[in-house]
């Protein structure tokens, strides 16, 4: 699990709430019920307004995988392949009907029971890279849902706070009471700015980025099978997936 999301968004609250302390003030005064509910009520509803159904379940049922992400093992991946390339060279593509069974990533499975079926190489390039755009198609929709959040809740912030000084103008009578209504009256906006900022966006941005480190995982599975399907030397598959690696990872290798 890579925990820079979760930790950096722990860390900006805790320096938050730090800053009221340090400020002098209560920080339980801006855990206020009434503009919380209408902030993150308002920011869901509206950002199930700019999506279809489908793709806002989607993206509630899918963030915690995001949350907990662990990049997958590229490395792993190309000494798998090399294996399997090693084989197929000595043995015949079809030696690797039983090893097949054993390949933990279901991608890289099933792409490589599609080769020993006898798929032509084109159409398996085809089948697999639609499997990784489709895959992006879905993940993008779920990190725009939230980007769309980020847009939102500020306004939708704001917004509580136009109707809670309404509430303050009807009490201009009671000028004691005015300097708590006043101060509730901006937490609105305060949790409009704080959500969008340390929440929705960046779900958006973590989605995103693990999406992209996965799709790219995943094309060098692609370029694996090809290699294997086609009987290229073992040393030379493993030189050129690690070549898709990025810069630190192929240090690593």
């Amino acid at each position: 699990m890579d925990p820079a999301t979760l930790g950096g968004i722990a860390l900006a609250f805790v320096m938050i709430f730090a800053s009221i302390l340090i400020e002098g003030a209560d920080p339980m005064s801006v855990f206020l019920p009434a503009p919380m509910i209408l902030v993150i009520g308002g920011t869901i509803g509206a950002g199930l307004a700019s999506m279809t159904l489908k793709d806002t379940i989607r993206a509630f049922t899918t963030l915690p995988r995001w949350l907990t992400f662990k990049a997958p093992d590229s490395e792993a991946t190309v000494e798998t392949v090399v294996g399997l390339a090693d084989r197929a060279r000595r043995e015949g593509l079809l030696s690797l009907e039983d090893a097949a069974r054993s390949v933990d990533d279901p991608f890289l499975r099933d792409g490589l029971q599609a080769a020993i079926d006898g798929t032509d190489p084109d159409d398996l390039r085809d089948m697999l890279e639609s499997k990784i755009a489709s895959k992006r198609a879905q993940d993008k929709a779920s990190a725009k849902f939230f980007n769309n959040m980020g847009g939102y809740a500020p306004t939708i912030g704001i917004i509580g706070t136009v109707v809670s000084l309404v509430h303050v103008l009807e009490n201009l009578a009671n000028p004691d009471e005015l300097g708590h209504m006043i101060g509730a009256a901006f937490v609105a906006t305060l949790w409009g700015l704080l959500t969008a900022n340390l929440i929705w966006l960046p779900f958006a941005a973590r989605i995103t980025r693990a999406s992209e480190i996965e799709a790219q995982h995943m094309e060098i599975a692609v370029e694996g099978l090809l290699a294997i399907q086609a009987g290229a030397n073992p040393r030379l598959v493993g030189q050129r997936l690690r070549s898709l690696m990025p810069a630190d990872a192929q240090k690593a290798a």
